[in-house]
């Protein structure tokens, strides 16, 4: 047990201490330090002095001692405190970034924060920090392909002048079909979504068949002229290609952007379009899908009404399709294209410099 401090004031600290209680102006601390030695000096028990400065019995032995050795000058000075660790070593975080980018830990293809830490010897919070500062993303990946087309210059430019600037007394419309579409039934009823918790459905599922969607896009208004079938052959393109014609303004030329599937360059499709002098087919480079402004819509019934239906059936799939469809076609809204080809073009010549510059 802790034995009593016993305090003397001599008349010239008591009157300084009596002076800072006093003064409005004394910082807090150093009025309630001041307190505490003046009730000790009087004799006040210990507990009587915590309630009284509203301090705990710690912070009452910590003053009585601190002034014992040091007078009233010690109750005006904070203890030094250690400082912030201390910042990591420019070797240190040299070496991080060289692994980052060129080694690879045992077993992985990657990086982690955290096995990069235990092999440099410092938190992962730190690695953290590091590849921050230098904008390091080893965990994600970005996907691309550069076509190989011989023709690829000519045919972005075709492409991209029919979107920014379309021929007079013409439709453009960007066509693809979305095959294999699955209609999926889940095995258990997921739960709906409530406050701090996302809806769910099961991992697994029940496939019930697939249909093709058929779909042209307009491109200067947004409406989408769609066809859903079993199948995706050049048989099933030309009936589609007759709903086009059905469809669309008999005195209006038609440019199909479209992509090098074999469907739509069958010897039948090409003597259908012969026949039919108001089509003009527009193909997409190869491996340059990302052309076609249709894929985008396809994106939209995806995420939209495909991904998270549940479809017991293949008639149920295209029935929820065609409500997609009649929804959109209500209020329809183009994509607006903004890239030049110009630019384009001098992107795909920046991969192609970085990666023959790589390999």
């Amino acid at each position: 047990m802790k034995t009593q401090i016993c305090i003397w004031l001599s008349p010239e600290d008591r009157a300084t201490l009596e002076g800072w209680v006093a003064d409005w102006n004394s910082p807090q601390k150093l009025v309630w330090r001041s307190r505490i030695v003046l009730l000790s000096a009087e004799r006040a028990g210990k507990m009587a002095i915590v309630r009284a400065v509203g301090k705990c019995k710690r912070s009452v032995d910590r003053w009585q001692e601190r002034y014992i050795a040091g007078g009233p000058a010690a109750l005006k000075r904070d203890a030094t405190r250690p400082g912030r660790k201390p910042p990591l070593a420019a070797s240190v975080i040299e070496r991080v970034v060289h692994m980052t980018l060129h080694e690879k830990p045992a077993a992985a293809t990657h990086w982690s924060s955290r096995a990069l830490g235990r092999a440099v010897g410092i938190s992962y919070t730190s690695v953290q920090r590091i590849w921050a500062a230098h904008d390091l993303k080893p965990y994600l990946v970005k996907t691309f392909k550069l076509s190989n087309d011989k023709h690829f210059i000519e045919k972005v430019a075709d492409i991209v002048g029919l979107y920014v600037d379309p021929p007079e007394k013409a439709l453009v419309l960007s066509v693809d079909e979305k095959s294999q579409i699955q209609a999926l039934d889940r095995t258990q009823p997921g739960l709906p979504m409530k406050k701090g918790r996302a809806g769910t459905m099961t991992h697994d599922y029940k496939r019930n068949g697939t249909t093709t969607l058929f779909a042209a896009l307009d491109v200067a208004t947004g409406k989408v002229i769609g066809r859903c079938m079993k199948r995706h052959r050049h048989q099933e393109w030309l009936k589609f290609l007759g709903s086009i014609d059905a469809e669309t303004p008999p005195n209006l030329d038609l440019h199909l952007i479209a992509d090098n599937y074999a469907t739509h360059k069958h010897p039948r499709v090409k003597a259908w379009l012969k026949r039919h002098p108001r089509f003009h087919m527009h193909f997409t480079p190869t491996s340059g899908s990302w052309l076609n402004q249709v894929e985008r819509f396809f994106g939209l019934i995806t995420d939209q009404r495909i991904r998270r239906g549940v479809f017991r059936s293949v008639p149920e799939l295209e029935a929820a399709i065609r409500q997609y469809l009649d929804h959109h076609n209500a209020n329809p809204k183009p994509f607006v294209w903004t890239a030049s080809a110009a630019a384009i073009l001098e992107k795909v010549a920046r991969g192609r410099q970085a990666l023959e510059s790589v390999h």
